[in-house]
């Protein structure tokens, strides 16, 4: 078994690609290394895996020196020749591609570089899927698609008619490609819409991250809607575990198309948030609190029933526990 993983440098994709290399499973993984954030994090996370420096180097394949079955290649998405010869000479049993443009409000300030990754990007992962035999492409989506809606939880048969960022809206397209290319070609496909991912190696964009750095450093935390937000905030071993479930049940509906939601199917207040990351650091935080940020929802809580049903999902890490692994990981890197 060979699998394709499209950002590899990136949180998800490199615990998934740990995990799949524990299991015995070939591993190529792509990433283009951007500067959305730190590229030392992103470099680090592949020296972890035992990818060397030379990672840097556009498309040159290097092979990890902590496992065989692990390799990696610099690559960009939105270039179709590489993407091609990529598949046509790995020979690729399945693909997951979680390799994107990130982030709500980034989305606002740099419309482009969405349309270039998410949109340009996932139909070159597409185009090659359906010229190389590929048995199951499973993407990444987002719970941003629900926009703001106030129905909860939040299920996979809802509307998302409605995305109130770009970012959001590139992932509802992907989740629209990709059913357009189940019905006419047959290819497997799985979309997960993610519902907020934490912990160790986790995005320093995202807020836990830089909450744990600013109470550490006597700064200012910022708190948008005054605290009044709720999130699914769910474990990375969670995740993963879910994802490598799916990889191996392809759907087998006609269209052999599905869409499901990952998360912990339990909200939690930015406040307890944040006071649960003040405990693992024994630290309190100084607060600044303002209003709602353009492109940011209220709440977000997933439905994971079906997940559960079809897969047995059932994600079990506390916050505390999530958090503090974390925490502990954050000391260890930047300390």
């Amino acid at each position: 078994m060979k699998i394709l993983v499209t950002g590899t440098a990136g949180f998800i994709g490199f615990h998934l690609t740990n995990k799949l290399l524990e299991q015995g499973i070939e591993v190529v993984g792509i990433d283009n290394i951007n500067n959305y954030y730190s590229t030392d994090l992103k470099y680090a996370r592949l020296a972890e895996a035992g990818i060397s420096a030379e990672a840097e180097n556009w498309h040159k394949k290097i092979t990890s020196t902590k496992n065989a079955n692990y390799s990696f290649v610099r690559m960009n998405l939105e270039d179709r020749e590489q993407v091609n010869q990529l598949f046509e000479t790995e020979k690729f049993d399945m693909v997951c591609n979680l390799a994107a443009q990130a982030g709500v409000r980034y989305s606002i300030e740099n419309p482009q570089a969405y349309i270039d990754s998410n949109i340009v990007g996932f139909i070159n992962i597409l185009e090659a899927c359906r010229h190389n035999n590929i048995q199951h492409l499973v993407y990444a989506s987002s719970s941003s698609v629900y926009g703001n809606s106030a129905k909860m939880p939040l299920s996979v048969s809802d509307s998302v008619d409605n995305p109130v960022s770009l970012y959001a809206a590139t992932k509802k397209s992907n989740e629209l490609m990709a059913h357009t290319y189940s019905h006419l070609f047959g290819i497997p496909t799985t979309g997960l819409r993610f519902f907020t991912v934490y912990g160790p190696w986790g995005r320093p964009d995202m807020a836990y991250f830089s909450f744990t750095k600013n109470i550490l450093s006597g700064a200012p935390i910022k708190i948008f809607n005054h605290g009044d937000l709720y999130r699914d905030f769910t474990y990375i071993d969670d995740i993963v575990e879910g994802i490598i479930k799916i990889l191996n049940g392809a759907p087998s509906s006609t269209p052999p198309y599905k869409v499901h939601n990952i998360g912990n199917a339990s909200p939690v207040q930015l406040m307890e948030f944040i006071q649960t990351i003040e405990k693992a650091l024994g630290q309190e935080a100084e607060k600044e609190f303002h209003d709602m940020q353009p492109g940011d929802v209220y709440k977000t809580y997933a439905d994971v029933s079906e997940l559960e049903k079809d897969f047995g999902y059932s994600p079990n890490t506390t916050l505390e526990k999530g958090i503090g692994e974390f925490v502990k990981w954050y000391r260890r890197f930047y300390t």
